[in-house]
């Protein structure tokens, strides 16, 4: 959780986002993501089932990585910040093993009513630099005083 509040006057078009590390990501992590959501296809926790469709291990589900954006948003936008639209697009594989690091960067700012809009590029990278992952988010952000808008 953010412990300080990001104010719209604080953004700069190209800054970016405090990244974050997860992982090595394990297969018990994966199953625990998966009990969550309910989702037991064996692509992310059968070995054999996975390597018959032809990858190289179990799969990390999608929407775990969706969720690490949503978590980068969240703590970087702070309680009073709004997240208003998030997305994702799915590039490539992750398997147990991979640490994933999280990254973003604001793309353009405006002014909506009373509110300071934020366009924000989200990725996914695995240890090797590799791009698995790629998203966007539009944040809305209070401004230091009354009389910014």
């Amino acid at each position: 959780m953010s412990t300080s509040q990001v104010h719209y006057e604080d953004v700069i078009e190209g800054m970016e986002l405090p990244g974050i590390s997860y992982g090595p990501v394990t297969t018990e992590m994966m199953v625990r993501f998966m009990a969550a959501r309910n989702n037991y296809h064996p692509i992310h926790y059968d070995k054999d089932f996975a390597r018959a469709e032809g990858h190289p291990d179990v799969l990390v589900e999608g929407p775990m990585k969706f969720a690490l954006f949503e978590r980068l948003i969240r703590d970087w936008m702070g309680e009073e910040g709004t997240l208003r639209k998030i997305s994702a697009t799915y590039r490539g594989i992750d398997i147990p093993g991979n640490t994933l690091l999280i990254k973003g960067k604001v793309i353009s700012k405006g002014i909506e009513g009373d509110q300071g809009s934020i366009h924000c590029e989200l990725w996914a990278e695995n240890q090797t630099g590799a791009m698995t992952t790629k998203g966007n988010a539009v944040v809305m952000l209070p401004f230091k005083s009354k009389d910014a808008t």
